[in-house]
């Protein structure tokens, strides 16, 4: 099969950053909605979520096996590494986030803000200084599908973040419809979230918007829009070293250059919520499809987040 099969450039600046023989590849299937690719570099594997199966799987890359991490999974979604190489997971039916420690156990992070508790935490970051950050949405309590469906005790849908110190749980955007996807700028001055308010209403948002960190790290400002997303919904998303924004879409990943320019797609024939770079250099690109996990190689490196 050609580039053409499986990359689409948009602008000269795209063309550079694949190799045309490296074809997309489908790793595993047989999820029905996959989610939240984590890579851990240690032990060179991704783990990701099947939410409505209530599992988490494991793509092992030094043999191409797939194992079942975690089952149930409270109906996980998104996951992250942090500075420790602990898993940060968000879960629908457990409508909160969690850490998995060294030995196994599970330790909840968040689960309730103002005695309230969370809608479906949907997907999570770790700055460096600890605080962690995801979004809400009510994905998970809108039916039983993602999780148990529930009424919101929230009434709300805001992105959080988590003190280091304290434990606390603030509310610091609360603007949004359904916060989903987020993401920091290489150097954490930005804020990168998705908004796919449109599951929700033709008129609500399905782009991706930009705020602005404060000094402290501890507050967010501005919050304009970013890219409006121009096949179905953006979801989850990750950067490159060159701060790049590679993001999932109905027809593939999108890449856009920092100045907001979608610059080309990689092609993925299932409708794509996620992506994560992983490999021993972060040049392969894994993508969580509907049903499948895919990888490609690209000519890029991801962003080093430890």
């Amino acid at each position: 099969m050609a580039a053409a099969d499986y990359y689409e450039v948009l602008d000269p600046r795209f063309a550079r950053l694949f190799n045309g023989s490296a074809q997309v590849e489908k790793l595993f299937t047989g999820c029905r909605w996959a989610e939240g690719p984590a890579w851990f570099a240690a032990g060179r594997y991704v783990v990701w979520s099947d939410i409505p199966n209530n599992r988490m799987l494991r793509y092992d890359e030094t043999d191409g096996s797939v194992s079942v991490f975690r089952q149930p999974s409270g109906n996980s979604n998104g996951n992250t590494v942090d500075r420790q190489g602990r898993l940060v997971t968000c879960e629908h039916s457990g409508r909160r986030v969690s850490r998995t420690e060294f030995d196994g156990s599970i330790t909840t992070i968040a689960e309730k803000w103002k005695g309230k508790r969370l809608n479906s935490p949907n997907d999570v970051v770790v700055r460096s200084d600890g605080s962690i950050w995801f979004t809400d949405p009510s994905y998970g309590i809108d039916t039983d599908y993602e999780g148990d469906k529930a009424e919101s005790e929230i009434g709300a849908c805001n992105v959080y973040r988590v003190d280091p110190e304290t434990g606390d749980v603030e509310a610091v955007i609360t603007d949004m419809v359904r916060p989903n996807g987020l993401a920091f700028s290489l150097d954490e001055s930005l804020l990168y979230v998705v908004d796919t308010g449109r599951t929700h209403g033709e008129k609500n948002p399905a782009h991706m918007r930009v705020f602005t960190i404060g000094k402290h790290g501890k507050k967010v400002s501005g919050g304009k829009v970013f890219a409006d997303c121009t096949a179905g919904l953006f979801d989850g998303f990750r950067l490159d070293s060159d701060g790049r924004i590679w993001t999932s879409a109905a027809d593939g990943i999108h890449c856009y250059d920092p100045d907001g320019t979608l610059i080309g797609k990689v092609k993925v024939p299932e409708v794509t919520a996620n992506c994560v770079f992983g490999g021993n250099k972060l040049n392969c690109l894994y993508i969580a499809g509907t049903t499948s996990l895919y990888m490609v190689r690209l000519m890029v490196n991801g962003a080093k987040t430890f």
